[in-house]
């Protein structure tokens, strides 16, 4: 099977701050970089075309979604971490051959535990606005 392509499904994806895992994720947002423009254009741009170059790059936020699990340290952890509004490591592994992991920093902007319903358990959620540029590393096993 030559050049073989499949879709990895999401299952075993995990975040962490540090070294220290979050449980109970059922959703762990992308990252999606975008750039901000600036207008360069001039009276005699051609045709009469806008023109534009590179500017800022924004690495968004990342939202997390899951169950609340009080014994869990890593969600605790977002808590406090919100409280003190540092930059911290967080990182994002996928479940991929090759394994492909988003590092980044970033500060953590949103907590909430509630949303309870009647058919549903309680919910756990988290934002971390990404500071800096993000990584992706892609490591693939010598064998």
């Amino acid at each position: 099977m030559a050049n073989e392509r499949r879709a990895t499904r999401a299952l075993g994806t995990i975040l962490k701050k540090g070294e220290q895992k979050i449980g109970g994720l059922t959703s762990i947002g992308g990252i999606e970089i975008t750039a901000d423009t600036i207008d360069v254009t001039t009276l005699d741009s051609d045709g009469g075309y806008r023109e534009f170059i590179g500017s800022f790059k924004d690495a968004g936020e990342v939202a997390l979604e899951g169950y609340f699990r009080p014994e869990d340290q890593g969600q605790m952890a977002m808590q406090d971490s919100l409280d003190e509004g540092q930059p911290e490591e967080y990182s994002i592994e996928f479940p991929t051959e090759p394994k492909a992991t988003w590092k980044f920093t970033g500060v953590v902007t949103g907590f909430r535990v509630g949303d309870a319903e009647v058919d549903g358990n309680i919910a756990f959620g988290a934002t971390i606005k990404v500071s800096g540029k993000p990584v992706l590393e892609i490591t693939t096993t010598q064998g």
